[in-house]
């Protein structure tokens, strides 16, 4: 039986895994872009280090340095990470990383992809700036209170032009009146 042994051990001793996977997380917080290349095992066993590193980043104390630290073994690492990538995703409450698949590797046919901190991909904010610019509740119940609502808006709009344009016409007729009486 194979109860209680859920992780991926990439083919490695602890010792090594471990190793691997601490430059792989320092590699991550130091790199410009917030991005690395690898294959989709890392990558899944990557997630399962970083995610609890970055929710002990939120809260800046010696105790949480000094855990993170004791993973990372990177000074300049844990730097960028309390002090730039913190602040940067203080507001989310979780799924710090994304990880997308880009195909197999040509030699060995290994499937690859790369794996990012989500809150430093501008091209998927704009997207998602984009697409939540609609309703965001998709029941029924929001969509019939809304329909009245915005009924109610359009017929106040429509008034509102219709009196700004009466009171306008009136007074050219009276100026057009008036005009030929003052000469």
């Amino acid at each position: 039986m194979r109860h209680n042994k859920k992780f991926n051990h990439l083919g490695r001793k602890s010792a090594h895994r471990n190793a691997m996977l601490s430059n792989m997380c320092s590699s991550l917080f130091l790199s410009p872009n917030k991005r690395i290349f690898t294959t989709v095992a890392k990558a899944k066993a990557l997630k399962k280090v970083v995610e609890p590193m970055i929710t002990k980043a939120k809260e800046d104390t010696t105790h949480s340095r000094r855990l993170v630290f004791q993973d990372l073994q990177n000074k300049f690492a844990v730097t960028e990470l309390f002090q730039n990538i913190s602040q940067k995703i203080a507001d989310r409450p979780g799924g710090y990383t994304r990880i997308i698949k880009t195909g197999n590797r040509l030699g060995d046919n290994a499937a690859m992809c790369f794996i990012e901190l989500v809150d430093y991909n501008e091209n998927m904010l704009k997207e998602k700036k984009a697409a939540s610019k609609g309703r965001t509740r998709r029941s029924k119940k929001a969509a019939d209170a809304a329909e009245p609502v915005a009924k109610e808006t359009a017929k106040k709009a429509k008034a509102e032009k219709a009196e700004e344009v009466a009171p306008e016409a009136p007074a050219t007729e009276a100026a057009a009146d008036e005009t030929p009486k003052a000469e």
